[in-house]
């Protein structure tokens, strides 16, 4: 791959992952629309890449305002060949202890905001020979996890789109792909969420090993990459033979019920 072809727009640029994928394919050379809510933040991360090509794109996802900016900002340039809809937020905690707003923030941000954006920015991928897209799930995305209800049910939906999506687009030139990373250390993971992972022995991946293996992803052209053992075998295991997975989970919620007070975060 010629990373000098690429126009890539990064969600959630100024995040833990999303800063990471930022400093990496500039690096190799590609052009970024660095997006995000904090123009302090994005400011910032413009200075340290200090590259004239890349520019910033200060917009809420979730509002069709927010999406409208974003597309205009890439029409401007004269378009794009690579998306990565990175943006989101978590959602820990048990299910009970959440309200309606929490429900359609997780959801909303996580699922429907990149489905859309996602629609309004593939015709101007497909008129690309070649482009990408790449949606950052989850591990959660394929396993169901007490305390993860909501996240899991927008990371479920998906991946289920991006599968979906890759299946339709097969031919198009638009190279669709899901990418799962596992426990990340970022800002989204601290506090009570840090607490449990450290209660319960989970591996944490760094922010730089993660944005490194998506680049990978991308370079092999890879429709689906899960990171994490024994997590990619969890997932395949929950896939034929979830009785065993539920066991394996059930044993854990005393703990997890310790750490799960429901809170909302997204990467900082």
């Amino acid at each position: 791959m010629n990373w000098h072809d690429q126009v890539c727009l990064i969600t959630g640029a100024t995040g833990g992952i999303g800063k990471q994928i930022a400093r990496q394919l500039s690096a190799r050379g590609a052009t970024l629309i660095l997006h995000g809510r904090n123009e302090v933040k994005l400011r910032a991360l413009l200075n340290e890449l200090n590259n004239q090509r890349h520019c910033s794109v200060i917009a809420d996802l979730t509002t069709e305002e927010g999406r409208n900016t974003i597309f205009h900002t890439v029409k401007q340039i004269g378009g794009l060949t690579m998306l990565i809809n990175n943006a989101g937020v978590s959602g820990f905690g048990m299910f009970e202890q959440s309200n309606i707003n929490q429900v359609e923030r997780v959801i909303t941000t996580n699922l429907t905001s990149t489905i859309a954006l996602t629609l309004q920015l593939l015709p101007v991928l497909k008129k690309q020979g070649q482009s990408y897209l790449v949606n950052v799930g989850s591990v959660y995305g394929s396993i169901g996890y007490p305390s993860q209800a909501l996240y899991c049910a927008s990371k479920f939906g998906l991946k289920g789109f991006t599968e979906s999506l890759y299946r339709e687009l097969s031919g198009s030139g638009t190279n669709v792909m899901y990418f799962a990373p596992r426990a990340t250390e970022t800002s989204i993971n601290a506090g009570e969420a840090s607490a449990l992972n450290d209660a319960l022995g989970t591996a944490v991946d760094s922010p730089e090993w993660v944005a490194g293996e998506l680049v990978k992803q991308i370079e092999k052209q890879q429709p689906r990459k899960t990171l994490g053992w024994p997590e990619r075998f969890f997932v395949k295991i929950n896939a034929v033979f979830p009785s065993i997975v539920d066991s394996a989970l059930v044993k854990q919620l005393p703990v997890i019920k310790r750490y799960a007070n429901f809170s909302v975060s997204e990467a900082k």
